[in-house]
């Protein structure tokens, strides 16, 4: 026996149009348009001005934050699992990528052992605050130095350039930011990318998401015309998804750097010194082969500068 639905009123009927598939859900938290904060333009020159290291790593163990990180028995760290190549879970859901050796190394300076390490996973928006309430030591999170973020926490030397970029799918016609005007495009919530998509005279529209593989669902789903962000994280979410593609050049300058409560200068020295020797012996190069390489050979690693 077959039920017959009736729908009351004259006006439309209100049932599904069954020839039209459901659109598919947004990501959790999705800012669709993205809230663009207010701030400063991006400022990248106070990159160079990071508190110089008073000899090795052995020779400054007895400041008060690494005293503290020593007595604990522990690095505590924040770091992203959503950034291949700098910071995910592996097949073995352990941490992996450049930014997790990079805070190893530390650990390793500190206790001759790199496993003496916590990782908090945080988000791009939480890097700032988890510092600042002192509920991590450091955060190594693919992190752009800039003088408005100094204002806020205190940085290492840097560790790595990138620069912004677009990625879209293999069938765009696309070939620059620019040509995506009135497109939606994603980034990640408390990331300098968000600012710089908004920035652009052709108007394409920001969308936020809370982790970089957010972006990725919403480009597969076609919810966004392109991801734009460091040509770092690009590079990573192409390798997952080869129907995609980079391009355009690079129109930002986004250094890293290791960030640190602003109290805490002396723990910043630390982390320099630990930056000056990898950069020298080798590890740094070494670390790039094993997870860069479809950046394009290994460059020399940036070169240190300092305020002091």
């Amino acid at each position: 026996m077959t039920a017959l639905l009736v729908v009351a009123g004259c006006g439309a009927s209100t049932l599904p149009d069954a020839g039209r598939p459901a659109a598919p859900p947004q990501p959790v938290g999705v800012q669709d348009p993205a809230k663009i904060p207010d701030a400063e333009p991006q400022d990248t020159s106070c990159a160079a001005d990071s508190y110089r290291p008073h000899g090795s790593p052995a020779d400054m163990m007895h400041g008060s934050a690494v005293s503290r990180i020593k007595e604990r028995g522990r690095l505590v760290v924040g770091v992203d699992q959503n950034t291949y190549l700098f910071g995910f879970r592996d097949q073995d859901n352990d941490l992996k990528g450049f930014d997790i050796d990079m805070l190893r190394e530390v650990a390793r300076a500190i206790f001759g052992d790199p496993n003496k390490i916590q990782f908090k996973v945080i988000t791009s928006a939480q890097r700032i605050p988890v510092l600042q309430k002192h509920q991590v030591d450091l955060v190594a999170d693919v992190m752009t130095v800039n003088c408005e973020r100094w204002k806020q926490v205190a940085f290492s030397s840097v560790y790595f350039d990138a620069g912004q970029r677009v990625l879209v799918p293999s069938g765009s016609t696309a070939t620059k930011l620019g040509d995506l005007g009135g497109k939606k495009v994603c980034a990640a919530k408390g990331s300098t990318s968000i600012r710089a998509i908004a920035a652009n005279p052709a108007k394409p529209v920001p969308v936020a998401v809370d982790d970089w593989t957010d972006c990725l669902v919403m480009l597969q789903q076609r919810q966004v015309a392109a991801i734009s962000t460091d040509d770092t994280i690009l590079a990573g979410l192409k390798k997952q998804d080869p129907n995609t593609k980079v391009v355009g050049p690079k129109f930002t300058d986004e250094p890293y750097g290791i960030a640190a409560n602003l109290d805490d200068v002396d723990l910043v020295r630390f982390v320099n010194g630990v930056l000056a020797k990898i950069r020298g012996d080798g590890t740094w190069k070494k670390r790039y082969d094993q997870w860069l390489t479809v950046l394009g050979p290994a460059p020399k690693p940036p070169a240190a500068t300092y305020r002091d």
